[in-house]
This record gives C-alpha cells, structure tokens and sequence, in this order.
C-alpha cells in the first residue's frame, strides 16, 4: 500500500476500506512506504479492545524500530493521530458524496432526504464496524491525554456529518413543514446523538455490541 492509497481511498463500498497492517512489512521499506506501516500499526494498535495509552515506545517495539525512527516520518506523535484522523476523514466524507449522488438519482420523489440521511448514517456505522480502532479515535476514546487539537478535529468531523444531514432532510421538511430548516436541524442533531452514541457503546463494549445491531428498526422508530 503506497501513501496515496491510504490518504486517498477510492473504494466505492457502502463500509468503505479498511485501514489495516496485515501485509508483511518490508525489512527495507522503500521511501514513503515507512510512513504507512507506521500509521497501519498504530491503527491495528488501537483495535485491542483492553488498550491502554499507546506510546511511542511500544509503537517503535511493535516496528522493530527506533523511537528515533518514528519521528524521522512524524515530527509528534499527534501528527500520526492526525494521518488517522484524515483517512477517516477522506474515507467517510468521499462515501457521503457517493450516497448523495446516486440517492439522489434514485430515491422517491418526497424521501430522497431521509433516504440520504439515513444512508449516510448506516455507513459510518458500518465503517466504524469494519476498522475499531477508528472507532476509538472516532469518539475520542483513543484522544484521551493526546493533543487537545485532535479531539476538536474530531468534534469538527462530527459538525460537518451534522451540516450534511441536516441538508438531506431541509429538501424533505421544505415540502411539509411551515419552519423546514428549524426542523432539518433537529432531526439532524439527533442522528448525529444517536451515532456517536452507537460509536461509543461500541468502543465501550469491547467491540462486541456493534454500532449497526437493529439499525433499521432504531432508524424506523426515529423516523416518527
């Protein structure tokens, strides 16, 4: 996996890829590839569900490296926190844009909003789902005692999923309600409740009550 595939995901899947160290490292990495495994370690790192803090010394361990190594790719160790935080970044926000596109294409005239945001919804949790050590950073689990700066980008992350639903269900609440944005706000903040709550019992749990469990019918009953 080259820098660019990481930082730059194309896969047009609903859970979106994987950020994953599986792949055998190299001895003799070539230039740049040092960078990802870095990044693919800490992410496989944070997927333990007793973790504690990780320090850069049990990263270098789990290297083979020295700490010195580390930092010749990453001036602080919330700089690597942040190449996490821009592959979910990148990640969700290209699949929102695909849901968008073709929803709008194809959803029933009257719905196609909710439709978007319930889409968009399902597909963070199931990403969530497919990477938990993402999920960690997703809700602040893995920030903990790290970089303030890391945790507001965070919570920026989960304004602009805020600002893109409540701009799904304004088109549907324009068509029957007297005050559509007022409304579109509402119910936008209560998805983005009900996420991050879903994120959190799954980081929680030790990833055993996953974020997706009777999604639908949860989505139907909010639906009201």
């Amino acid at each position: 996996m080259t820098d660019e595939t990481l930082m730059h995901p194309a896969d047009d899947q609903t859970m979106g890829p994987r950020l994953s160290a599986s792949a055998p490292a190299r001895k003799r990495p070539k230039p740049g590839e040092r960078r990802v495994q870095i990044l693919q370690t800490l992410a496989e790192m944070l997927e333990s569900p007793a973790s504690e803090r990780i320090t850069t010394a049990a990263l270098a361990a789990r290297l083979e490296v020295s700490e010195a190594a580390l930092y010749r790719h990453f001036a602080s160790k919330a700089q690597m926190f942040e190449g996490l935080i821009e592959f979910i970044e990148q990640t969700v926000f290209s699949l929102i844009n695909q849901i968008v596109d073709r929803e709008s294409g194809s959803a029933v005239a009257g719905d196609a909003g909710q439709r978007q945001a319930f889409r968009i919804v399902a597909m963070l949790m199931q990403f969530a789902e497919k990477n938990p050590g993402m999920a960690r950073v997703m809700v602040g689990d893995a920030l903990v005692l790290e970089n303030e700066r890391l945790q507001q980008r965070m919570n920026q992350f989960f304004d602009k999923i805020e600002a893109t639903l409540r701009q799904c269900l304004r088109s549907d609440a324009q068509a029957v309600s007297p005050t559509p944005s007022v409304d579109a706000q509402v119910r936008a903040a209560v998805l983005v409740a009900f996420s991050v709550g879903r994120l959190q019992r799954f980081v929680r749990s030790g990833f055993r009550r996953a974020p997706s469990e009777h999604l639908d019918a949860s989505l139907t009953v909010m639906q009201g």
